[in-house]
């Protein structure tokens, strides 16, 4: 099929996902982005063969995977995460690091076990992110402990990747990922200044108009963030991630009577068009002959499936704030252990050093595949009521300003492209 008769199958996934999650929602609350993955993976050259990749679709999907991590960067309320928390969330992710790289090492040798325990150590933050906003989740105190959980799962193994994996001296990428931390700290401190009164006005006058200041404007912060990462051969997903919350320092502190409905433009084209693009593409591009060919890739499976909660999840458990409750530890756990993105980008570098088979790969990847589809859906019912009864009244309808009151490099898409958003080598991704 052409690359226009895919992504107009795309679109028609997107179409009927919320259809479904909707009509299921009065009896079990599944979140939106599984039916995406599901009904891609249906379609995929593996099983009904409709649709394929390309230059066009993987470039769409990058772009949505972006959007989602530059949304999650924007809903971080650092006086809600410093502090104790941020400190926990570090803590939880230093040791997942240090157990999964001994647990791969000791199953795999070291080789391997480098690859396989970063990717263990990864939380799927912007997979996660729709899931929080549509139970009405992401305001409350768990999810204000999920984005700091999911934000330091998120960025630690694109850190650790440029400093084990990207064929660079650890010096080296130490010294670029500085230059980042400071040029993202001028930008900082650049969003915090008070802006001029004209600036304010500008964004009110033009926000029902074709100027849209404000839209265009984060669309160029996003840009220039996303420059300086790839510039520096760093994941444009730290990019991204950046741009999100100097954008919400510059809206909030010089417009906040339009922060709301900027916000809302912004993510009408995210969950609107982008976002679902990646999801639908993640299911069109997952390798099932590869884990379907041979019954040790099947047991690797709920091995690596089982790792991803005890390398990730567990420590998140154990380091979580006190105040949460019990159950709310335990589904702050599963939502941990939901990885995929870097799953593939990880895996992908492992395939192409020969380091990782593709059937190790397929079955890392499969059960990625398997957090995104399982971990939110039981965390969400171990939330307790008001979560599944926020998700029947919103599950698969793009976010609302009722919602937020109540609720490495860009994913790999193709191996080709795989290299350079992880970090810059001699070779492409």
């Amino acid at each position: 099929m052409s690359q226009a008769g895919t992504l107009v199958l795309i679109m028609s996934i997107a179409v009927l996902a919320p259809l479904l999650a909707y009509g299921i929602s009065r009896w079990l609350p599944v979140p939106l982005v599984i039916f995406e993955i599901v009904l891609g993976v249906m379609v995929g050259p593996d099983a009904l063969g409709w649709a394929g990749d390309g230059e066009v679709i993987d470039t769409l999907s990058s772009l949505g995977l972006t959007m989602l991590i530059f949304l999650a960067g924007y809903e971080i309320e650092f006086d809600k995460v410093r502090g104790d928390t941020l400190r926990r969330s570090l803590w939880a992710w230093g040791i997942s690091l240090a157990v999964g790289l001994g647990v791969a090492s000791a199953l795999s040798g070291w080789s391997k076990g480098v690859y396989i325990g970063t990717a263990l150590t990864s939380t799927a933050l912007g997979t996660v992110l729709p899931v929080l906003r549509d139970a009405g989740d992401l305001r409350s105190r768990f999810g204000s402990v999920m984005l700091a959980v999911g934000a330091v799962g998120e960025f630690g193994p694109v850190i650790a990747m440029a400093l084990l994996l990207s064929g660079r001296s650890p010096r080296e990428s130490t010294v670029l990922l500085a230059v980042f931390a400071l040029l993202t700290a001028g930008a900082v401190w650049w969003a915090m200044r008070p802006r001029p009164p004209w600036f304010s006005r500008v964004v009110a006058r033009t926000l029902h108009s074709s100027g849209q200041f404000a839209v265009r404007l984060v669309v160029l912060l996003l840009m220039v963030m996303l420059g300086i990462s790839q510039a520096l051969g760093l994941d444009t997903l730290l990019g991204a991630f950046a741009a999100g919350v100097i954008t919400r320092l510059v809206l909030h502190g010089a417009a906040p009577e339009s922060a709301g409905p900027v916000l809302e433009k912004v993510e009408a084209m995210g969950f609107g068009f982008l976002v679902p693009v990646f999801f639908v593409v993640t299911g069109i591009e997952f390798d099932l002959d590869a884990l379907l060919s041979g019954g040790r890739t099947l047991l690797l499976l709920p091995v690596f499936l089982l790792l991803f909660l005890v390398v990730r999840g567990l420590p998140v458990y154990v380091l979580a704030p006190r105040d949460l409750p019990r159950r709310d530890r335990r589904a702050l756990t599963l939502f941990a252990s939901t990885a995929l993105p870097l799953v593939v980008a990880i895996t992908t570098i492992g395939v192409e050093d020969k380091v990782l088979t593709t059937r190790e790969a397929a079955a890392l990847v499969g059960a990625g595949m398997l957090s995104v589809l399982l971990f939110p859906l039981v965390g969400l019912r171990l939330r307790g009521e008001r979560a599944v009864t926020g998700c029947r009244s919103r599950c698969g309808v793009a976010p609302s300003t009722a919602m937020r009151r109540s609720s490495i490099s860009s994913r790999v898409k193709s191996k080709r492209a795989a290299r350079p958003a992880v970090a810059v080598r001699s070779t492409d991704r």
